[in-house]
């Protein structure tokens, strides 16, 4: 199910994207990134509408995914 993120408070969505951006395995090339820069290029993409956040009830989490790959997955 996507949640949409305009619905979120603020912080709530900061945290979000701070906590995805900042997971092991997140890879934004070979240029270091700072975290602040990764949060603000996710909200890029969720507000050009590439990336949707994802809530999955039978793993009760919360994720984001490319839309592409979610609009394929359903």
């Amino acid at each position: 199910m996507i949640i949409p993120w305009q619905q979120l408070p603020a912080a709530t969505l900061d945290n979000l994207l701070q906590e995805y951006a900042s997971r092991d395995g997140t890879d934004y090339g070979q240029v270091e990134t700072s975290l602040a820069d990764k949060v603000e290029q996710l909200k890029q993409q969720l507000l050009q509408g590439k990336v949707v956040i994802v809530y999955s009830e039978l793993h009760e989490s919360v994720n984001l995914m490319l839309a592409e790959e979610f609009q394929k997955s359903q």
